[in-house]
C-alpha cells in the first residue's frame, strides 16, 4: 500500500524541502549515504501530514523534533499523528534536534538498524 500526500500535504511538502533546519540536513545528509544503501524520502506528504523522513519499504517515519514540540497542544497533536501513521501501518521514531546535532552516528546507526529489521518483516 502506498501511502500519498493530499494536494495540501504536498505543497507542503515542498516548501518545507527548502526551509530545512540545521539538524534535519545533517541526518538528510547521513540518512542518503548510508552503508545499508536503504532508500530514504525527505519531508515526504502523507494525507494532510509531511513527514521529515520516510523509508516506505520498513513503513518508517523519522521525526526530528525541535523545541516547539514540547510546547502548548502540540505534544497532544503529535500523539494523535503518530497513532494515525501507526494506525496505516507506519512505525514513527522521534529524535529532539538536540540529539541529531550531537549524535548523529548513534542516531543513524538506531534508523538504520530499527529500518533493516521492519524491511525484513515485509519482505517475507
Amino acid at each position: 500500500m502506498r501511502l500519498g500526500g493530499s494536494e495540501y500535504g504536498k505543497r507542503n511538502a515542498k516548501r518545507l524541502r527548502k526551509e530545512m533546519t540545521p539538524p534535519e540536513i545533517g541526518l538528510w545528509l547521513a540518512l542518503r549515504k548510508n552503508e545499508a544503501k536503504l532508500h530514504f524520502r525527505k519531508q515526504h506528504a502523507v494525507d494532510d501530514y509531511v513527514l521529515d523522513f520516510y523509508c516506505a519499504r520498513a513503513k518508517l517515519a523519522i521525526e526530528v523534533d525541535g523545541e516547539a514540540h514540547a510546547c502548548g497542544d502540540r505534544p497532544e497533536r503529535d500523539a494523535v499523528r503518530d497513532a494515525w501513521l501507526a494506525s496505516q501501518g507506519l512505525m514513527v521514531l522521534r529524535y529532539p534536534a538536540t540529539e541529531v546535532l550531537i549524535n548523529l552516528d548513534g542516531v543513524v546507526r538506531q534508523i538504520v538498524s530499527i529500518a533493516l529489521e521492519r524491511r525484513g518483516q515485509f519482505e517475507r
